[in-house]
């Protein structure tokens, strides 16, 4: 969906559909996949995606994907039911805290891969509140939505917590370690709208 901005209409279908299966999640009801053909043509493209669910200024769960591999409504649905069921780091979500939430939806550009050598010259390449980062060394791998730049707005200190986020030191530089940014066009809305 390179190039692409995601229609108010479109953003309201795939809020809809996040918030179905936020439902589902928490009240265990198995639900029917979102019938891809019936939504529009922009929402059956492939698209990797984050649903990010909040109570206030706090994140209450957020999980997603960073490269396509089926329709971004497809992608939404899944990522909402997990983000609302089984994000490691939070409790499952409680049916009596859905009025009270909100929930974002980041849809990802696909992820280009840095050229480096040195971790200096990768951090100025970084722009800080644009650029969402996939991190790679070995088996450790960790992303930051750009979002995470209103936290971190050092670029050093958001290289260090992605590191860590990975399970590596975080003044760790290994050779073999691989960087890619992406963007992502974001909307959300109260769950109970």
């Amino acid at each position: 969906m390179t190039g692409y901005k995601i229609q108010k209409e479109e953003q309201e279908l795939l809020l809809a559909v996040a918030r179905e299966f936020i439902e589902s999640g928490v009240t265990g009801i198995a639900r029917i996949e979102p019938v891809v053909a019936e939504y529009p043509v922009a929402l059956q493209q492939q698209c990797a995606s984050f649903v990010s669910i909040k109570r206030g200024d706090e994140l209450r769960a957020c999980l997603g994907t960073v490269e396509a591999h089926r329709p971004l409504v497809s992608d939404v649905a899944s990522n909402a039911h997990a983000a609302a069921s089984r994000d490691h780091r939070f409790a499952p979500l409680e049916a009596w805290e859905l009025a009270t939430l909100q929930v974002q939806i980041s849809v990802l550009s696909s992820a280009q891969p840095m050229e480096f050598t040195t971790e200096e010259e990768l951090l100025a390449q970084l722009r800080p509140g644009t650029d969402g980062l996939v991190l790679e060394a070995g088996s450790a791998r960790s992303t930051f939505l750009p979002v995470v730049w209103v936290a971190l707005p050092d670029p050093q200190d958001f290289l260090r917590q992605l590191k860590l986020k990975a399970g590596l030191p975080g003044d760790y530089f290994p050779a073999e370690l691989r960087v890619s940014r992406y963007t992502t066009e974001s909307f959300a809305a109260p769950y109970a709208s």
